[in-house]
């Protein structure tokens, strides 16, 4: 049966997370349409992955054969986290705008896939591996917006994901998601909504679709 890698990276709970709400109803979705499958969890804000170290990082650049102990067990670490993301059948992240971009421990979890000759360059372990990202935001950061130029969550992610790591990339994108708290985008409440519908319909949708497809 099919594996989905779920990763979060939301600091907020369900609850309270826009990009953890939207992740929630594609996994549900999913796990309805591969009960016997399994879901891989990692939840990034609570069980955080080491930033990259110069032994971990310089190891990825090295004969095995070369490296000292403390190279060895910092890339041990990362391999990992490639051989849990090579398994996957399908990826899903949670990825809210944090000033702009990524959450930092996100950003740690790529650095550490990430690795040259392996899953990125001319080999690519993980090329067409459908991956979905929920890219949460608090404001509109879309084409034609005034502040579409700021949006540095679906660029840098494409460039990542897409180009370094030659997945199959698709975003869904509830925006506008500090409306509610912020008395100064109270009239866009009902765009928040709307958006945030809208999300939740497409996670359900593409699980499901996503789930058939790997199952044909």
């Amino acid at each position: 049966m099919a594996t989905l890698l779920h990763i979060d990276s939301s600091v907020f709970s369900t609850d309270a997370s826009s990009s953890r709400a939207v992740t929630d109803a594609f996994r549900r979705t999913w796990q309805e349409q591969h009960p016997e499958g399994t879901v891989i969890h990692r939840d990034l804000a609570s069980h955080p992955v080491p930033h990259i170290s110069a032994h971990a990082h310089t190891a990825g650049f090295s004969d095995p054969a070369t490296h000292t102990p403390e190279q060895a067990a910092a890339f041990a670490e990362r391999v990992k986290l490639i051989e849990e993301l090579e398994s996957a059948d399908a990826v899903l992240i949670g990825a809210p705008m944090y000033n702009l971009t990524i959450p930092s421990t996100l950003k740690a979890w790529l650095d550490n896939v990430v690795l040259m000759g392996r899953t990125a360059g001319d080999v690519q372990s993980v090329k067409g591996t459908p991956v979905t990202v929920v890219a949460s935001r608090g404001g509109a950061y879309g084409p034609g917006t005034p502040r579409e130029g700021y949006e540095y969550v679906q660029n840098y992610l494409s460039a990542v994901l897409a180009d370094f790591l030659g997945t199959d990339l698709d975003f869904i994108v509830p925006e506008l998601t500090m409306a509610p708290a912020n008395p100064q985008m109270s009239d866009l409440v009902p765009l928040f909504e709307a958006s945030r519908e809208r999300a939740l319909g497409e996670a359900a949708t593409k699980a499901k679709q996503l789930a058939e497809k790997l199952a044909a």
